[in-house]
């Protein structure tokens, strides 16, 4: 069957300017375009759209997506098989969290005891998967299965008192490296000490800590693109601003 883009938007449940946008940054092209001007899309459009939501659904970006569906080796079989696991890991995610929900209303009407660290099983999941989701390619890439599964159970491993003070630790980085990058002094004190809490606040998540690897990490927070716009959201530059002070924190700079 074809559909008109009206029609396409209809079934797949998105407007019909999301699929202009997507055929305008060439992520979903029509098949064809009719006498009338029409955007017309087949069965492969189809295909390729529920992809494209399914890869939205996983939280990456259009960028990344666009990547993966138009690389020639991209095989939609494999790649639903893919998503299915994901879907599964997510729905054990989900049922974590309800089933935390569920011991917590309870806890409140006095029907249970709840230990501290059950109250955050769920939330340190969902820091994992949201981690995986984003950056996970990435991250396996710069620094192998292993480390990242290290990490991963570090995390899961996390006390309440770990959980609260990384927490805590991840605020006072963001507000003294949002002061440090006033200076405009990447040597100076408030520079360094961002440079100290982002060091500590790695050490919740790595199995162990280099020096290399620190400068590593911020260099990967300048080279991509969804690291630095995590970093400069506020004020662009930040991203870079936080690499030279941690160059110069381990004595590579």
């Amino acid at each position: 069957m074809e559909y008109t883009v009206q029609k396409l938007a209809q079934i797949a449940g998105v407007s019909t300017r999301t699929l202009r946008y997507y055929d305008e940054i060439g992520i979903l092209k029509p098949a064809r375009i009719n006498p009338s001007g029409y955007r017309i899309y087949g069965q492969f459009e189809i295909d390729q759209l529920q992809q494209i939501l399914f890869y939205r659904e996983l939280g990456l970006s259009l960028d990344k997506i666009k990547e993966i569906v138009t690389s020639p080796s991209f095989d939609g079989a494999e790649a639903l098989r893919e998503h299915r696991v994901k879907l599964l890991e997510k729905r054990v995610q989900l049922d974590l969290l309800i089933s935390n929900v569920d011991k917590s209303i309870a806890l409140k009407e006095g029907k249970i005891t709840m230990m501290d660290k059950e109250k955050f099983e769920g939330f340190k999941q969902t820091l994992i998967d949201d981690n995986e989701a984003k950056y996970g390619q990435e991250i396996r890439e710069k620094y192998g299965e292993e480390a990242v599964k290290k990490s991963n159970q570090k995390v899961k491993g996390m006390s309440q008192e770990d959980y609260d003070k990384v927490t805590r630790l991840g605020t006072e980085l963001k507000e003294t490296l949002h002061a440090a990058f006033q200076t405009g002094d990447p040597a100076g004190v408030l520079a360094q000490k961002a440079a100290d809490l982002h060091r500590q606040w790695l050490c919740f998540y790595w199995d162990s800590y280099t020096k290399e690897a620190h400068v590593g990490v911020t260099q990967m927070y300048v080279d991509d693109e969804r690291f630095t716009a995590y970093y400069d959201e506020k004020q662009p530059g930040t991203a870079a601003f936080l690499r030279d002070a941690v160059l110069i924190y381990t004595g590579a700079k």
